[in-house]
């Protein structure tokens, strides 16, 4: 754990702000959910809660199945970073921060095909050709994304499709359970 040298005093209602540049950095949104751990020495410690994240291994299971099916890499991704990958590139894109064409196809909520060379990853380094990205929505709430893609030249159909969109919808139901 780094400090950042700066100081903030609890006001009256027991409140912390966390400044904007922590915020910025962190990618901390307004609204969005903090888990509070406090470890033997007496730290708090504030870390960004993913919902997604605790059904890790179901998760993973999920993205197996999907990726024996098809043959192509499947990944599911939190509102941050990639959570689970099946198929290749899964040392270069396990828990990597997820890329802002990624970010936004959460934001709209609207499954999306790419047809041209991007990235789902902030760092850029893998990059593919087509790609089916299905925005998580669980409680009215976008939490994340099924995404099936490949860096070969075969195109995403409607089976893949509709298979990222069926994998979202039941992930999403699973949370609200």
């Amino acid at each position: 754990m780094k400090a950042t040298g700066i100081v903030r005093r609890i006001d009256d209602l027991g409140r912390v702000v966390i400044p904007k540049e922590i915020r910025r950095t962190m990618r901390i949104r307004e609204g969005e959910p903090l888990e509070i751990y406090v470890d033997r020495e007496g730290e708090v410690i504030l870390k960004k809660y993913s919902p997604i994240n605790e059904l890790g291994e179901f998760a993973k299971e999920y993205a197996d199945s999907l990726h024996e099916a098809l043959g192509h890499v499947v990944c599911i991704a939190d509102r941050d970073e990639i959570i689970a990958v099946s198929g290749n590139f899964k040392k270069e894109l396990i828990k990597k921060p997820i890329s802002s064409t990624l970010e936004e196809i959460i934001n709209n909520r609207q499954t999306k095909t790419i047809e041209e060379e991007h990235s789902l990853a902030v760092d850029e380094r893998t990059m593919f050709k087509n790609s089916v990205v299905s925005p998580i929505i669980a409680n009215g709430d976008a939490i994340g994304a099924v995404i099936i893609t490949t860096s070969g030249d075969e195109r995403m159909g409607e089976l893949e499709r509709k298979l990222s969109e069926t994998a979202a919808s039941f992930l999403a139901k699973q949370m609200e359970e």
